[in-house]
C-alpha cells in the first residue's frame, strides 16, 4: 500500500446558489424564426448543425447542413424549439458565440457574432481564432 501524498476534507455546503449553464451558442429571434422555417420545409430533419472546415485565406469557416439524428460527440442547443447542433472541432471555437440572421436587399445570410475571433479576412468569410 503506497502513502497518501495529500489530504482531502470534505465539507457540506448549504444555500449554495448554482449558476445556470450557458449555452455554448445562442440564437437571436430572427435565427430561431429561419431555422424553424428552413426545417418546416424539410420535415425528414431534426436540426441544423454547425461546423468548421479549414478554408479561405485566413484558416477556417462556418458551415451549416441538416442534420437527421445527433452525434455521440455533437453539442446540443436546445433554444425556443429550434435544435443546433455543434460538431466536437467546432465546440471551443463556438463558446459564447451569437447565431443571427440577417436580411438585407442584397443578401440573406447567418452571421456569428463570435467573441473568440482574433481576424477575419477582408470578405468575412474565413476567421482565425
Amino acid at each position: 500500500m503506497s502513502a497518501s501524498i495529500a489530504r482531502a476534507t470534505v465539507r457540506a455546503v448549504s444555500k449554495r446558489t448554482i449558476l445556470p449553464i450557458r449555452a455554448a451558442l445562442t440564437l437571436t429571434p430572427s435565427a430561431v424564426s429561419k431555422v424553424k422555417q428552413l426545417l418546416q420545409a424539410k420535415p425528414e430533419y431534426m436540426g441544423l448543425k454547425v461546423g468548421v472546415r479549414t478554408r479561405g485565406c485566413n484558416g477556417l469557416t462556418y458551415t451549416l447542413d441538416y442534420t437527421k439524428a445527433k452525434d455521440k460527440s455533437d453539442e446540443e442547443v436546445l433554444q425556443d424549439g429550434v435544435r443546433v447542433f455543434i460538431e466536437k472541432k467546432a465546440q471551443l471555437t463556438l463558446l459564447g458565440t451569437e447565431m443571427d440572421f440577417v436580411e438585407t436587399k442584397l443578401s440573406s445570410e447567418f452571421v456569428f457574432n463570435n467573441p473568440n475571433i482574433k481576424g477575419t479576412c477582408g470578405c468575412g468569410e474565413s476567421f482565425n481564432i
